[in-house]
């Protein structure tokens, strides 16, 4: 049987593939979804990189799992992403852990030589995934994983420029990293719900996002 863990910061992101799970599999036990040869398992860590840490790392110390996806929705950083559109993380760096510099630029682990940059899991400084979900047929994007997520001008364009990422998320870069430690297969889809710009969250489509996300989900990873 093909186990198949999902992973959520929260349980409104994936409320709605969860209600599909319940209505057309067999629930085993809690939270644990069967059908044919596929077993279907849902975890929400809560939101950031310190609960998805410990969460996960936890859950796969005493489960066995075949593959992980990490679903959830996401801001994106240029205007090439349409808010709604789901996409494919084949990349995340780590997008605030330094140091912020007097003059208030910020110098990150890496260039700290705190841990070098080809250091495992690391490659060039980032987390890759070598072998996304090809059938998945979405847009693939870099990812940057924050503490804290951006809302002032010159935060965004100092950020955007320093790591060129195309979305930013609380949790993507501890996903990769436990995923790629414990020698897991695994893929995160992110839907877009906003940009990151000054703050204002009346832009924001949350509903949208998370409507499309689980589509996307349900038809191409388990409707197969």
């Amino acid at each position: 049987m093909k186990k198949i863990l999902i992973v959520a910061a929260t349980a409104v992101e994936i409320e709605p593939f969860r209600e599909r799970l319940i209505r057309d599999f067999e629930q085993v036990e809690n939270e644990v979804f069967e059908r044919g040869n596929v077993q279907v398992r849902i975890l929400v860590t809560g939101v950031g990189m310190l609960l998805t840490a410990v969460h996960l790392t936890r859950y796969l110390a005493h489960e066995n799992v075949d593959l992980v996806i990490n679903a959830g929705i996401a801001g994106a950083y240029h205007s090439d992403l349409n808010i709604g559109e789901v996409v494919a993380v084949i990349s995340e760096q780590l997008g605030d852990v330094g140091a912020q510099e007097r003059n208030g630029g910020f110098t990150d682990i890496f260039e700290m030589k705190f841990i070098a940059p080809n250091e495992f899991p690391f490659v060039n400084a980032c987390l890759v995934n070598e072998n996304p979900c090809q059938s998945l047929r979405l847009k693939e994007v870099k990812g940057l994983t924050v503490n804290k997520v951006h809302g002032e001008v010159h935060a965004i364009d100092f950020i955007r420029k320093k790591y060129q990422a195309d979305i930013e998320t609380m949790e993507g870069a501890a996903f990769f990293y436990i995923c790629k430690t414990h020698k897991i297969p695994f893929t995160q889809i992110r839907a877009i719900s906003n940009y990151v710009e000054p703050r204002n969250r009346e832009n924001w489509n949350i509903g949208l996002a998370i409507k499309n996300l689980n589509e996307v989900l349900w038809r191409n990873v388990f409707a197969k």
